[in-house]
């Protein structure tokens, strides 16, 4: 672990050298490119060439689509436990977004003119679910959940495969479950770019959403014009700030459970109060690596990726956080601190509160959709909601006499802006 001191002279270069990691490199931007052109040109023969360069999946065209007859043979077979514990999280995720559905409204404005807003739902998205050695099965949920809420009329999901052509079965079996029949065994940009550009076999879609690796990320932001981006959801990140009040073995537990994903651009970090604290959780950490399977990999994240700082103030901590807009962040410190920190910190994905509210809660069950922001982009986007599937229209009507009271404010406009053919055409309905 690399251990920074907010009170150190350089320490606002060494937080922004630390973060600068996650900026995508000109290399993998340039590999991202390429593979975009190329599938736009040759279409589902690209999809195939990078489906067996990089996933070792020799497939054919008919074959990109995985047969609902598939879907529903997963279901089936599915352990009784198994399907339990997705239809609690499903349920728990249909909760939470149903309350950030959008009414259409109509008011009266200033002129007493109707003006309003109505909301349609996204006519055709494409999900990215990332697949591979950890097939993230609670991504189904999280996405294609909040799709259905919105009521999206086609939904495509795309998931790399084994070099055998096959998708995990629970994966599988969460797509039967939600509802999803179109579902496309391609992962990787060249999904990014079958969705964005569409193909003989995959029709294009309008909006691309889910999160992926680093290659995935840059291809959905390459992409963003010729379809609508949700966010840019990359490799994970937890932020736990930590005081006398925490629970430093669920600091470490929590903090190697983001290093799990284990593509070494993970990012975790811990604040706390003490270096007595960071210490403690560093060993902790290391105690811990011996008890999880996917140590190899988590133990790079935790060499390259884990950053400790000591700050002495909690402004200081809101400040640094806000900087870093961690995807996920716990509040593991004393009530107190924690009304203080959620009026400050204002960039954050989710904020995780109290020792007995571990990110994986977010991650599988909680509610929320744990698609968040990544890579310093929580300054900006928010986590993944109901609304990111619909699009917003307004709504104006005036009549023969609320024209009449617009028509001043036009006319003044239109003779800064030079405009006069504006004005005219306002003028002449206020006769």
């Amino acid at each position: 672990m690399r251990v920074l001191r907010s009170s150190s002279k350089t320490f606002t270069t060494d937080l922004a050298d630390f973060c600068r990691g996650t900026v995508v490199s000109k290399d993998i931007q340039d590999s991202v490119s390429a593979i975009l052109a190329d599938v736009r040109v040759r279409g589902d023969e690209a999809v195939a060439y990078y489906a067996a360069k990089f996933d070792s999946a020799k497939l054919r065209a008919r074959d990109f689509r995985v047969k609902p007859a598939d879907l529903q043979a997963a279901l089936d077979a599915l352990p009784a436990a198994d399907r339990k514990a997705m239809e609690a999280a499903h349920e728990n995720i249909q909760t939470f977004n149903r309350k950030g559905v959008p009414e259409n409204w109509l008011a009266k404005n200033k002129h007493g003119a109707e003006v309003g807003e109505m909301f349609y739902p996204i006519r055709r998205v494409g999900l990215y679910v990332p697949g591979g050695q950890v097939p993230l099965v609670s991504t189904v949920l999280m996405t294609v959940t909040l799709a259905k809420i919105a009521g999206c009329p086609e939904i495509a999901v795309f998931t790399p495969s084994d070099s055998s052509g096959r998708i995990a079965q629970g994966m599988l079996a969460a797509l039967a479950l939600v509802g999803v029949d179109e579902v496309y065994r391609v992962g990787g940009v060249q999904a990014i770019g079958a969705m964005a550009y569409g193909t003989a076999h995959i029709p294009a879609v309008d909006k691309l959403f889910g999160p992926g690796n680093a290659y995935v990320c840059e291809a959905k932001r390459q992409v963003f014009g010729t379809v609508g981006v949700d966010s840019l959801p990359g490799p994970s990140e937890v932020m736990v700030i930590a005081d006398e009040e925490a629970n430093l073995e669920f600091v470490a537990a929590d903090l190697l459970a983001q290093a799990e994903h284990g593509s070494g651009r993970e990012k975790i970090y811990l604040l706390a109060t003490s270096e007595q604290i960071l210490a403690d959780v560093e060993s902790e950490v290391q105690r811990q690596l011996k008890l999880i399977t996917r140590s190899e990999k988590t133990q790079r994240v935790v060499n390259e990726g884990f950053l400790g700082i000591f700050v002495d103030s909690l402004t200081k901590m809101a400040e640094i956080a806000n900087y870093v807009a961690p995807e996920h962040l716990e509040l593991l410190v004393k009530e107190a601190s924690v009304k203080k920190l959620l009026t400050e910190i204002t960039t954050a994905g989710a904020i995780m509160i109290g020792n007995h509210t571990p990110t994986a809660l977010g991650d599988f069950t909680a509610g929320p959709s744990h698609v968040l922001p990544t890579g310093r982009t929580g300054r900006f986007f928010s986590g993944l909601r109901v609304f990111d599937f619909l699009r917003r229209t307004s709504i104006i009507r005036y009549d023969d006499k609320t024209v009449k009271k617009g028509n001043e404010v036009v006319s003044a406009f239109a003779a800064m802006e030079r405009l006069d053919a504006h004005g005219r055409s306002v003028a002449i309905r206020a006769r």
